[in-house]
């Protein structure tokens, strides 16, 4: 049997009693992609970045995973509270996200994923919600983290919705930071109630989607937010195939 396509998992810092920190991923980043048939394998962010630009060969697929906040150096705004700064996290995945655009490495961005695609993509961000963008509260206790707490509109016209075939999803939030200006080749294909995007695709690429929830923590229980990553997983094994050496 062919094995499933390696779908790369990005990683932050984790603090804990004994030292030195952790880095690693939640586990269910990793449950999810197993159940959409992919391999999970993490990529480091604490490497060199001649060994960071070495991960596309190895994956076949990626997930930007959620996280702290961007550097003010990366996103050139300064403004508001930041939550979990790691600039060496930063500099890595905004190089990593523009290089799968430009191979058309097939990739999931979520939460903080989205904002590092949208300011590789030269878009920005609203610095703290509660004082830029009055209106729903994104930002959750921890408590509620697999709990549908509001309403994303999906455009009738995006790929996002044809894929998922509905226009309406439920979905928990999880975020105090948001997409402001919308970044070069990206297309929104969601928006919440209040209108902050939550959604966004990558305009000309096979599977280059970005979503400000978290629907790893929902696939157990929601088949919807379990077919995005089936959906990855597919794009990751149709790129795979497509880059192997023809027969001669």
């Amino acid at each position: 049997m062919t094995p499933g396509p390696v779908i790369g998992i990005t990683t932050s810092r984790y603090t804990r009693k004994a030292k030195p920190p952790v880095v690693g991923a939640p586990e269910s980043y990793l449950r999810a992609v197993e159940a959409a048939g992919g391999i999970p394998l993490l990529l480091p962010f604490s490497v060199q970045k001649a060994t960071w630009r070495q991960f596309l060969p190895l994956v076949h697929g990626l997930v930007f995973t959620g996280g702290g906040d961007i550097a003010p150096n990366f996103t050139g705004n300064g403004r508001g509270p930041l939550r979990g700064v790691l600039p060496q996290r930063d500099a890595m995945e905004l190089d990593l996200i523009r290089l799968a655009v430009d191979r058309r490495v097939p990739f999931l961005a979520i939460c903080r994923g989205i904002q590092v695609l949208n300011v590789a993509m030269g878009g920005t961000l609203y610095t703290h919600l509660p004082e830029e963008y009055p209106g729903l509260d994104h930002d959750r206790p921890d408590e509620d983290r697999e709990r549908v707490v509001h309403r994303v509109d999906l455009d009738p016209e995006s790929r996002l919705a044809r894929w998922l075939g509905t226009t309406r999803l439920g979905v928990n939030s999880i975020h105090h930071q948001g997409l402001r200006t919308i970044g070069r080749g990206l297309r929104v294909a969601g928006r919440a109630e209040d209108g902050l995007v939550e959604a966004v695709e990558v305009e000309d690429h096979p599977f280059g989607l970005g979503v400000q929830w978290h629907p790893e923590l929902l696939a157990p229980h929601d088949d919807t937010m379990a077919r995005l990553f089936r959906l990855l997983v597919d794009a990751a094994r149709q790129y795979r195939q497509a880059s192997l050496p023809e027969r001669g």
